[in-house]
């Protein structure tokens, strides 16, 4: 049965109640991943997680290897992923210690991230209207209204660079866009889970109002642990109902991201390309 891969963020660095642990180190074309890949079974299910900032919060949003972690993932098996995620409100009914089951998202990092599998010797467009995977987004949620935890359906996450907190200008303009959330990595994880053909859901966990809430002017650190300490073992909870739910088989698209979005020529992708990426496009070469 495939195995499912849970990324942790800010507080949740282990999952206790995972049975045969395992730590793995994964290599990839792509350099280190954040830590060492934990393989185990929870809910009678295989998981593989890895924390994205690596234990002890030591890799900050801008410099974790998303390309090393989703590859990883994809080596060890994975077809499905929930991020957890902590992220600030922009909206008044988003509340502090409540869960969002995010459906979008808009990049405000500059491109300063490598965030594609496909950046030289091969060319893959893929389609990503929808940059999360419905079926699992909507377990999500599910799961967290059947615990009786304030989950909303939908939401847009904005991704700033970090790691610094948003200004109030920032803050005032993201709302102005009728952003929902602000985060600081999950847009990079979800675009290379779908060119890696991994169904992908984010799981984000308000910590606090951003800057922009007028009792609510400033965001610490401290802020935001103490908040998603309290989340933790809810957001934990409805991993554990999730992965219990989940129908061995797929029936999106996900699967299928890269069968018409690969469109340079076979006879000129190079030798090293193909055999990096073989896990990922051997299926189309």
């Amino acid at each position: 049965m495939p195995r499912i891969g849970i990324i942790g963020g800010s507080g949740l660095y282990k999952i206790e109640g995972i049975k045969d642990v395992k730590e793995i180190s994964v290599t990839t074309p792509f350099g280190k991943p954040s830590g060492k890949f934990i393989l185990g079974a929870l809910e009678g299910r295989e998981v593989v997680f890895v924390p994205r900032h690596d234990v002890g919060h030591r890799i900050p949003p801008s410099h974790i290897n998303y390309r090393a972690n989703i590859f990883g993932m994809k080596k060890l098996g994975v077809e499905r992923i929930i991020s957890v995620t902590a992220c600030g409100s922009l909206k008044e009914e988003f509340r502090p210690l409540d869960f969002v089951a995010v459906d979008q998202f808009v990049d405000r990092t500059n491109y300063a991230r490598d965030m594609s599998f496909f950046s030289e010797g091969i060319v893959a467009h893929i389609e990503f209207s929808h940059p999360v995977c419905e079926e699992l987004r909507g377990l999500l949620y599910d799961a967290g209204k059947s615990l009786n935890l304030n989950v909303h359906n939908g939401g847009t996450y904005v991704n700033m660079e970090g790691p610094a907190f948003s200004t109030l200008a920032e803050s005032k303009l993201y709302r102005s866009w009728g952003m929902d959330v602000i985060g600081m990595t999950n847009f990079a994880e979800a675009k290379l889970a779908r060119e890696a053909e991994i169904c992908y859901a984010t799981l984000a966990a308000v910590t606090d109002y951003d800057c922009w809430h007028p009792q609510h002017a400033s965001v610490t650190i401290d802020m935001i642990i103490k908040n998603l300490n309290k989340n933790v073992e809810n957001a934990k909870r409805i991993l554990c109902t999730v992965i219990k739910n989940l129908k061995a088989q797929r029936s999106c698209n996900c699967q299928d991201a890269l069968k018409y979005a690969i469109i340079t020529d076979r006879k000129v992708i190079p030798a090293k390309i193909k055999k990096d990426l073989k896990i990922i496009i051997g299926k189309y070469l």
